[in-house]
């Protein structure tokens, strides 16, 4: 237990140049209590004591904003960085030397059952508020970038950006020409085609009242 618990304040001290002491890192940094938390919770879910795990993680959650399902399987080494709001599901696994930061999800698409959380390999990193959601695997040393939403799997040594997710570069080869600064607007693509429907919509009416008015003046015409 105590090699354990000094080995991932090494790892804290090796990826975080802003932390200072060891006993800085045993008091005060959530990612390090969050996987605590969740070596006891996963151990009593082992057991099949579900409701106390449950219970610990719930705790565990509270205590550090961050939430790791007692189910989950959890690699060594494993750094989350600033992790609040950092979700990991009841099936994900995440191999050793993984880093998550503020705002990650390992999560499901809802629609599956048995395996719904990703896989990540060895050495992933996964970059602030990216989602990565369903049943697959991130292959080893790959990177999933900020805001990234990745629903399929991704090979090793790959870098993945945007919504959906995109592999833009593999073993060290850019694959893809991703334009970050002119990225597509999600929202402003659904208003525009709103906005086509109600111009759509608008002259249809214009046609059916040009109609009504001229078989008003035929009927008009005929009475005459």
């Amino acid at each position: 237990m105590f090699a354990r618990i000094r080995e991932d304040i090494q790892t804290v001290l090796k990826h975080d140049p802003a932390a200072r002491s060891t006993f800085e890192v045993f008091m005060t940094y959530s990612g390090l209590h969050a996987i605590w938390f969740h070596i006891l919770s996963h151990k009593l879910w082992s057991w099949g004591w579900r409701t106390p795990a449950r219970m610990v993680s719930q705790i565990g959650r509270w205590f550090t904003g961050i939430e790791i399902h007692p189910g989950a399987q959890i690699g060594r080494r494993l750094f989350i960085d600033h992790g609040m709001g950092v979700v990991i599901g009841e099936t994900a696994i995440v191999g050793d030397d993984c880093t998550l930061y503020q705002g990650v999800t390992l999560g499901g698409t809802g629609k599956e059952k048995g395996k719904r959380h990703p896989t990540l390999g060895n050495n992933v990193m996964v970059a602030s508020g990216a989602k990565v959601l369903g049943s697959f695997t991130i292959g080893d040393n790959s990177k999933i970038g900020a805001g990234s939403v990745v629903l399929r799997e991704v090979p090793p040594n790959s870098t993945v950006v945007g919504i959906p997710g995109k592999v833009i570069m593999q073993d060290g080869r850019r694959v893809d020409q991703f334009d970050q600064c002119n990225m597509p607007d999600p929202v402003m693509e659904i208003v525009k085609q709103m906005q086509q429907q109600i111009d759509d919509l608008k002259a249809e009416v214009e046609k059916l009242q040009q109609h009504q008015v001229r078989g008003e003046q035929t009927d008009v015409h005929s009475s005459l």
